[in-house]
């Protein structure tokens, strides 16, 4: 068998195994995803937690994770049976990837204000604990949507559902747009977002170290105003939070970890745009391409599960709350 017939027979096997992937795995992915960010929502909207701000950034985060896996899992499935409107009308094409993107992109960066809100309340500095508030985390949330929108707007002209000089669809147009896709990617979505929530994350875990000490030392010349506060926290709100703390940096760990895949790739489209890549060496980068697109929308179907294992009581009991109310709904019906 000539060297050619055996490539040809390569390329043939791993684009069938890119088809079955795209075939098969999103509908995990879809189904395990939408009803555990809708178990979320329902979880996360009590008021025990939904006065917390950490908390309601969580949910905020699931709403943007429910877009995410529709906008972006929901046409994946529809590619492996070769029904993708994406791939063939513009104005389609458009509209999914700046939602997909919008909602990604927001709902990591709501990670990054929960982590910071964390750092904020774990700080020694009165100032800056009352700074974590309600109020902050809703303009947060609002201008974190008006940004993530703004960075993506130039995919209404940018994105086209068949480029002319790539064999992917609903792509940029040009070598520009596309350098633009994959730096916005790489960058807004995956490394600043990642490398912000490491820095707040070790300042926070330093933040508790220094507070266990400090209530650990014989507590000299405290004035009542610091004791006042030190004490206003009941003992109810500091198991929330300190669960919430730990919610926080298992589903920070999984995002990292499952989202660097695509943002490599995204750099390494960048780098080697202008090389002349053979038919297999394309296929390849096909087939990761799909593959680490389906990580990344694993961290947006996962976090319910990574709440109810790492939550503690706390989640678990405003969970099975909830579900105990709409079973009685249900029975009253």
């Amino acid at each position: 068998m000539s060297s050619s017939s055996t490539e040809a027979s390569l390329i043939a096997t791993l684009v069938a195994i890119t088809t079955q992937i795209n075939r098969y795995l999103p509908i995990g992915i879809f189904f395990f995803g939408i009803i555990g960010n809708l178990l979320n929502c329902l979880t996360l909207s009590q008021r025990t937690l939904l006065s917390n701000p950490c908390a309601l950034l969580f949910l905020a985060s699931s709403i943007a994770s429910l877009i995410t896996l529709i906008a972006g899992v929901g046409v994946r499935f529809l590619t492996g049976w070769s029904a993708d409107l994406t791939e063939t009308n513009d104005i389609v094409c458009q509209i999914r990837f700046f939602f997909l993107s919008t909602s990604r992109t927001v709902a990591f960066w709501l990670i990054v204000l929960a982590v910071m809100d964390r750092w904020l309340l774990s700080s020694i500095n009165v100032h800056r604990r009352q700074l974590s508030t309600l109020k902050n985390a809703q303009r947060g949330i609002i201008f974190i949507i008006i940004l993530s929108s703004l960075a993506y707007v130039q995919y209404f002209y940018c994105f086209v559902a068949i480029p002319k000089d790539i064999s992917y669809t609903c792509y940029g147009r040009s070598i520009l747009c596309r350098l633009i896709h994959n730096l916005e990617f790489a960058l807004i979505t995956v490394l600043i977002p990642s490398l912000l929530t490491i820095i707040f994350g070790l300042m926070t875990i330093y933040n508790v170290h220094k507070s266990a000490l400090r209530r650990v030392q014989p507590s000299i010349a405290i004035s009542s105003i610091q004791r006042n506060v030190a004490n206003g926290r009941s003992a109810r709100m500091k198991k929330i939070d300190r669960q919430l703390l730990i919610m926080l940096c298992v589903q920070t760990t999984l995002v990292i970890l499952f989202s660097f895949p695509q943002a490599s790739h995204s750099l390494y489209m960048i780098i080697t745009q202008h090389d002349i890549k053979s038919p297999l060496t394309n296929a390849i980068s096909t087939l990761l391409l799909n593959l680490f697109i389906l990580f990344t929308y694993m961290t947006n179907g996962m976090p319910f599960y990574v709440y109810t294992l790492s939550g503690g009581t706390i989640y678990r009991k405003a969970l099975f709350h909830r579900l105990q109310e709409f079973s009685q709904i249900i029975r009253c019906r």
